[in-house]
């Protein structure tokens, strides 16, 4: 049970000693902050990343999340620059160089070389009066007081202040840039995300049966068309138009309700006032209507034309719920 308590106790001591570096890091939004990111704003080439060690492994998920909301980026490792990787590097970029000591040999021979390009150098650093730092057009303080590894040597505090500082700098730059959900899906086509951001109710019909029978159909033929179009339901129809929607439930309902079924016809059974949406429809919005009024199908229409049926089971397929 010691190491038990032990091993909590160690957790929760990490996770206050990095929050409390994170939230020291509002004292660092100033005026150079804001002119660095006004700066890759304006600029009209890249925003390159370049670090060495753990800040390496920072600067790539700092790119990832530039790229995904509109600021375009590249990560350069910072000694692979030395050797070749700069002639990635082109006039307009931008350089963002994320060091904690800002004293990496690595970074001491990499920024004269970055500063005869005449590139914007920002340093993201931890030392605000390293080398670093004083070549800097632009620094963007991480100084954090203590990282969490017992030694105070492992980047724990440090890396963490560096990937909220990034978080901080891309959120800015996608406010300025009004960057939207549409813009936001064209980077994310892939996985449930991306496709709550795009589909909409026409990609769930196209190529699909289109359950439907008049109002004046015989039960049997209303049957066969709804395990035809195997979405538990039919649409009525009346010149084109839905008058009505026949779903599975409304069958056993009638089975139980009326005992004559050779007589009874599809304006007998339906429900007369469905939810009808267009195909332009979103289907994260199709599938929250759905949930709140605790229905499985609606009916899609087309200029006022019906155009099909979707099930809330094919949205959920494809992870929109």
């Amino acid at each position: 049970m010691e190491n038990f308590r032990e091993i909590k106790e160690n957790a929760l001591k990490t996770l206050v000693i990095e929050s409390d570096s994170v939230k020291n890091l509002v004292h660092f939004i100033d005026d150079d902050f804001v002119n660095a990111v006004v700066a890759i704003l304006n600029s009209s080439g890249r925003l390159v990343v370049t670090g060495i060690g753990k800040s390496a492994i920072i600067g790539m998920k700092i790119v990832a999340t530039l790229n995904s909301t509109g600021t375009p980026s590249l990560f350069m490792h910072a000694a692979d620059a030395l050797h070749g990787d700069l002639g990635m590097i082109q006039k307009n970029d931008v350089v963002l160089c994320i060091s904690k000591s800002g004293e990496t040999p690595e970074i001491k021979n990499l920024v004269p070389i970055l500063k005869r390009g005449e590139n914007v150098l920002i340093g993201m650093v931890g030392n605000i009066s390293s080398y670093l730092a004083a070549q800097s057009d632009h620094i963007i303080n991480t100084t954090v007081e203590l990282e969490a590894c017992p030694n105070n040597l492992a980047p724990t505090s440090s890396t963490t202040a560096q990937l909220a500082m990034g978080d901080a700098i891309a959120v800015c730059l996608l406010n300025a840039r009004n960057f939207s959900s549409q813009d936001f899906a064209k980077y994310h086509p892939g996985g449930a995300l991306g496709k709550q951001l795009y589909l909409t109710l026409r990609d769930f019909i196209a190529g699909q049966v289109k359950p439907e029978v008049s109002e004046n159909e015989s039960l049997r033929n209303i049957i066969i068309e709804i395990n035809k179009g195997r979405v538990g339901a039919t649409a009525v129809t009346k010149d084109g138009k839905v008058a009505g929607i026949i779903t599975d439930g409304d069958i056993r309902r009638m089975l139980e309700k009326f005992e004559d079924l050779d007589r009874l016809k599809a304006k007998d059974i339906m429900s007369s006032q469905p939810v009808c949406l267009d195909v332009s429809c979103m289907a994260i919005e199709a599938a929250t209507l759905m949930s709140s009024r605790k229905i499985t199908q609606v009916i899609v229409t087309e200029n006022g034309n019906y155009a099909g049926i979707v099930h809330f089971h094919d949205l959920n397929k494809e992870g929109i719920s």
